[in-house]
């Protein structure tokens, strides 16, 4: 369903509400099994971001528009879970409205910024140097990226976002049989703003758990005191063996850490 202007998916029926934002590529149902281990005794949502999954798109990137987007989804006090740009924009809600954010849980992501990479520019130039009117099949787009995207876990997670478009979108405008649902070219442009993390002097002082990947560099001791002067109120954690996908690298681990987290309310 579309929960103001983003595409939200919801589990569960009674219990206090979670929200899930996901990173840069990423939908919702990234979220879906974690979601679902909670759903049990909590009423949880997952969002399509801006430029993703099946929400609109738009004309620029910007921290200010997602974090605003994300609040207007939440009904009540909820907590509100981040991962990468989706932890930037929860953080930035949280700083912006406050009293919709019970609780914050941000995902292997700093409120700073970070150095220029080319690696997320290197997939998202494969992804739009494939021509989609040839391809047949999923494989295939596969085989397409494999050079630019050679770990299989990665290209898989960016396949996620291929869509097969229906017939009547193909005879209505043209378009070719599959598409990416980011909004590829505006996320390559704009890729800077990702990088960075507004200004701002505003301070969160509700509970805030900081979850790291112990082989990711997005988390790191240099970064604590600029999470620390917005988020005074932050406990960090750090999961062994994982990269910067936590998630989906350690659910098991992840979900454990938002139950108990969870259990903590007042």
């Amino acid at each position: 369903m579309t929960s103001g202007s983003l595409h939200t998916t919801h589990l569960g029926e009674h219990g206090s509400p979670v929200v899930f934002c996901h990173g840069l590529f990423g939908q919702g149902k990234n979220w879906t099994a974690i979601g679902k281990a909670l759903a049990d005794r909590h009423r949880v949502t997952l969002v399509d971001m801006p430029n993703h999954g099946q929400s609109p798109w738009t004309e620029r990137l910007d921290y200010e528009q997602m974090a605003d987007a994300v609040a207007d989804v939440i009904d009540e006090p909820a907590t509100l879970v981040g991962h990468s740009m989706g932890g930037k924009a929860a953080m930035l809600a949280a700083l912006r409205h406050p009293a919709e954010v019970a609780r914050l849980v941000v995902v292997d992501v700093s409120p700073v910024e970070y150095r220029s990479s080319d690696e997320f520019r290197g997939f998202i130039d494969a992804m739009l140097a494939i021509d989609l009117t040839t391809i047949a099949s999923r494989g295939e787009a596969s085989a397409a990226l494999e050079s630019a995207v050679p770990d299989p876990g990665i290209r898989g997670f960016l396949l996620q976002s291929l869509r097969r478009t229906t017939s009547a979108e193909q005879e209505t405008d043209g378009s070719a049989a599959w598409r990416w649902m980011p909004n590829l070219e505006v996320l390559r442009r704009d890729l800077s703003v990702l990088r960075g993390f507004p200004e701002t002097d505003a301070v969160y002082d509700g509970p805030v758990l900081w979850i790291g990947g112990e082989r990711s560099g997005y988390v790191r001791d240099e970064f604590r005191d600029a999470m620390e002067a917005r988020f005074p109120n932050v406990r960090r954690v750090t999961v062994r063996g994982a990269g910067h996908w936590v998630h989906s690298e350690q659910p098991a681990i992840v979900t454990e850490l938002l139950e108990r987290f969870l259990d903590a309310e007042a």
